[in-house]
């Protein structure tokens, strides 16, 4: 419950029957709270940002298809929101088609346009004349098949029922085993407690192009031995050449070494976003190399602090 006593509030890309809203209902506060749909991932966040919701969900990367460029942009560049925890969601879809439907019926096949590319075979291999139509969500290309607009629609089978559709095939998939990653987003806070299995996102803007801009934000991390698991480059929108890095790595906010980094980035940067610090999903434990130990840099301290005031 929210401190005025009513149900906690959460955002996500609807309509009823997404892979988000399947993410949200793995979360153990999503049980008791109320779910709001949104047509959109900008939608569900800007009614986070407005305080229509406690709390959104959206995808933020796939493992076959990479990073979901509208979620990256809207966090990097619109009004600060803040990640305070992820979700790895194993994804497969199925081929939803009103009943009585064969696949030599089917000529339109809809999706939302991050899962096409995930069944793009398959879709060749067993339904090779089908034209595919964009949804902005697969729940909603199911709905429009219970509609009659299309023939069939890529979604998960969980929301079959939902719309009154039924199964021509399961676990369609190019690649085996994919997963997406969907981050939990408040308004701006105090980060989560570290948990010592932690990620941290940062949003990072060159302020002049030249030769090792790259490797200068790069070094910032390796010398404090911290791992990178995602470097994404972006336009800013301010013309071409223009670009941003959203970066994830290991680490908490509290760490020394992420502290230094993170002081490192500042300086040499013309602008650096704090986007989270949370628990990583798959509760990996970062290797910490020697002399990058939040004791390691508490004694180096105390060395120059005796160098600069011996006797002190």
């Amino acid at each position: 419950m929210t401190a005025d006593s009513r149900p906690a509030r959460y955002a996500y890309l609807g309509p009823q029957g997404t892979f988000t809203e399947a993410a949200l209902l793995t979360l153990p506060g999503a049980a008791g709270a109320e779910h709001v749909p949104y047509s959109t991932v900008p939608a569900a966040l800007e009614a986070l940002r407005t305080n229509e919701v406690d709390t959104a969900v959206v995808a933020l990367e796939n493992s076959v298809e990479g990073s979901v460029p509208t979620t990256l942009d809207e966090l990097a560049t619109g009004e600060p929101l803040q990640i305070v925890g992820e979700i790895h969601l194993p994804v497969s879809f199925a081929l939803l088609v009103r009943p009585g439907t064969t696949l030599d019926d089917i000529k339109t096949v809809a999706s939302h346009p991050i899962a096409q590319p995930q069944c793009r075979r398959w879709l060749l291999d067993n339904v090779p004349d089908a034209e595919w139509r964009a949804a902005t969500s697969n729940a909603e290309a199911a709905q429009h098949v219970a509609d009659g607009h299309y023939d069939a629609a890529l979604a998960g089978s969980f929301a079959a029922a939902r719309y009154g559709l039924s199964v021509l095939a399961e676990d369609i998939h190019d690649v085996a085993d994919a997963v997406t990653r969907f981050v939990v987003l408040n308004r701006p806070c105090m980060p989560p407690a570290p948990t010592g299995t932690d990620k941290t996102t940062v949003v990072a803007f060159i302020g002049e192009d030249h030769p090792g801009a790259l490797l200068e934000i790069l070094t910032e991390f390796s010398v404090r031995g911290i791992n990178l698991t995602l470097i994404q480059s972006r336009p800013t929108g301010a013309g071409l050449g223009s670009y941003l890095f959203w970066m994830d790595f290991e680490g908490h906010v509290s760490d020394a070494r992420v502290g230094e980094a993170l002081m490192g980035l500042r300086r040499i940067c013309a602008d650096l976003r704090f986007v989270g610090s949370y628990a990583r999903a798959d509760e990996t434990r970062p290797e910490i190399r020697r002399g990058t130990h939040d004791t390691d840099f508490t004694e180096a301290a105390a060395w120059l602090a005796a160098i600069r005031t011996p006797g002190a």
